[in-house]
């Protein structure tokens, strides 16, 4: 390559590569999501062999757009590998069973429900209850339990147990 191009080549090179690493830094807020860990999961024996979760977990909103919840779902990995789906409990029954099983303890925080919105760049804490079609041992000795929370435009974000 004759050095009159090379220069002028590579000039324009990095003038191409600054313009696309200045449209990425302009969109850095604008992908939908949350972020979070699991502080805490309480089981208990259901009479009819299944069992329930109550899961408390905290996340963050990190984009410059509210996140506003359409499903939130849960599922635990048992021991085996295998997923298992559960079945989420309103809010509503989430109090009662609170009430009339006091061995779970406090209910610290509200159940994260769909239309709630999260606005940008905020920490919540929130739960959610699952009840599975397992007992509470096999649910207890579980590799993972993930709470998967569907953003209305389709957007699915994975709060995991374990990393």
């Amino acid at each position: 390559m004759p050095k009159k191009f090379l220069t002028p080549f590579l000039i324009g090179l990095g003038v191409i590569a600054l313009a696309i690493a200045g449209v990425f830094y302009m969109q850095r807020g604008a992908h939908v999501q949350i972020q979070g860990g699991i502080l805490k999961v309480r089981t208990l024996e259901m009479a009819d062999g299944s069992s329930i979760a109550v899961v408390d977990f905290r996340f963050v909103n990190p984009s410059d757009y509210p996140f506003v919840v359409q499903r939130v779902e849960v599922e635990a990995e048992a021991a085996d590998g295998r997923i298992l789906e559960g079945a989420t409990v309103a809010e509503v029954d989430a109090k009662k069973l609170f009430e009339y099983y006091p061995v779970l303890g406090q209910k610290f925080n509200e159940t994260l429900l769909p239309r709630d919105r999260v606005p940008s760049r905020q920490n919540w804490d929130r739960m959610v209850a699952a009840r599975f079609e397992m007992p509470e041992a096999a649910l207890q000795s579980r590799k993972n339990l993930l709470i998967h929370v569907t953003e209305v435009d389709g957007a699915v974000s994975t709060i995991r147990e374990k990393p």
